[in-house]
């Protein structure tokens, strides 16, 4: 059920699937077929799968085009015109996504929920656009005739591609997932060097061809960094608008003081992670409430709050692929997709949730220049302020300073690829990432 398009400079394969398809030219093909010739994989080929909505009245007498063109193969030369009066008026335009990663464990689940409505609502369509490599195409192919078969009425195009330049283009959020694990052996100031080169062409491409209003989420680690050299090599696009993924360090920790205190983890609000997404990071339980109340007020035993709750929290990670031989990839999406939302939904009154976030003018005294998580607030729009209502005591600014020391000094090995002079490192010690062995 593929066509395929050549040309001298590009070959484009698109999947089609649905009962109607708009296109831009406002066409509309209505049937699949299949080829029984495998058709060749391009280095830089792009699927688009389209479920068109079902708000879409019956079709015109169909038309064939004999002319050839690059556009159309076989069956799927046969072409509809629609009225104008036959488009549904409520339609909204589509959100353009753009997820790098995208064969991975992460977006193997986090696709099907971004298709699904649970970020953006059940009445917004999406395209989802899928950065992969080389070396993991045919996989993305898989991804793709997967979310076709889904038949997510809100999704109504996938593409697919090496070249993160074809799929930035236009991008309204780009998840970053895709990234190098650290290996055994493996110097976190090599990891640095490593993915620090890919984030740096990455902000690059969205520079050039993304929406200038691109919310943008570094998932792929070390992501603090990561995030950092991204928006420094993307100069026209709001600093602001980059954000390092520490979501998920805030519900783990959010669930370790809901057992502790024997209540449901709805129940736990205003939790703060500050810093980096490391062992370093510092799980505020000073500004954490429970029921509304200070944590501190609920939870007595001091150190249980200082060591043991810390201390399971940052290394969370390493625990959970002790017991199942693999990092949290399921977790990971729904804290992808909790932080998106909290981007595009109001804050409730009176709480915050955590993201990493560029640093330049923060009220709390933190180091300027470098992507640290802290507590954030949104009315909805996509857009955040840093919430001002924050106690930090000599306890909890001495753990911040720590983190704060590490990430500076991850700055110093990336200088190289923030256009800021030679690198030098000199971490302050070779610490892991949660979820490293």
């Amino acid at each position: 059920m593929a066509i395929a398009e050549f040309s001298p400079s590009h070959t484009e394969t698109r999947f089609l699937s649905s009962q109607f398809s708009l296109s831009a030219s406002r066409r509309l093909y209505n049937r699949r077929t299949f080829s029984s010739l495998p058709l060749p994989r391009p280095q830089n080929a792009k699927v688009l799968c389209s479920i068109a909505p079902n708000q879409v009245q019956e079709p015109v007498t169909a038309t064939v085009n004999e002319t050839k063109n690059k556009e159309c193969f076989g069956v799927f030369c046969l072409t509809y015109d629609l009225k104008a009066e036959e488009e549904t008026k409520s339609w909204k335009s589509l959100i353009k996504v753009a997820v790098s990663g995208a064969a991975g464990m992460i977006s193997n689940h986090l696709l099907f929920k971004l298709a699904s409505g649970e970020v953006f609502g059940p009445d917004q369509p999406i395209a989802l656009n899928l950065l992969g490599s080389e070396r993991s195409f045919q996989a993305l192919e898989g991804v793709a005739m997967e979310l076709e078969d889904s038949l997510y009425p809100l999704l109504r195009e996938v593409s697919i591609s090496i070249d993160p330049y074809e799929v930035f283009q236009d991008a309204e959020w780009a998840l970053l997932i895709g990234a190098k694990p650290r290996g055994p052996g493996m110097e976190r100031s090599a990891l640095l060097d490593i993915n620090g080169q890919i984030f740096a062409e990455q902000g690059k491409a969205l520079n050039a061809v993304a929406s200038r209003n691109v919310k943008v989420i570094v998932v792929g680690n070390p992501c603090n960094t990561n995030a950092l050299i991204c928006l420094k090599n993307a100069p026209n696009i709001p600093a602001k608008n980059f954000h390092a993924l520490t979501r998920l360090d805030e519900n783990r920790a959010k669930c370790q003081l809901a057992l502790k205190a024997g209540v449901f983890y709805d129940k736990v609000s205003n939790m703060t992670i500050w810093g980096n997404h490391s062992t370093t990071q510092v799980p505020d339980f000073l500004n954490a409430k429970i029921n509304g109340m200070p944590v501190k007020e609920v939870i007595k035993d001091t150190e249980w709050l200082e060591k043991e709750f810390t201390e399971k929290v940052q290394k969370r990670g390493g625990a959970l692929i002790q017991k199942w031989g693999r990092s949290s990839a399921a977790s990971t999406a729904v804290s992808i997709v909790d932080v998106m939302k909290s981007l595009v939904t109001p804050t409730p009154k009176g709480d915050w949730f955590s993201s990493g976030v560029y640093t330049n003018g923060n009220p709390y005294g933190i180091a300027e220049d470098i992507v640290f998580s802290m507590p954030c607030r949104s009315d909805g729009n996509g857009d955040y302020e840093l919430a001002k209502d924050v106690i930090i005591d000599d306890f909890l600014r001495a753990r911040i300073k720590k983190t704060e020391a590490e990430l500076l000094a991850e700055k110093r090995c990336v200088a190289h690829l923030t256009g800021e002079g030679n690198a030098f490192c000199d971490l302050p010690e070779d610490t892991m990432l949660p979820g490293e062995q």
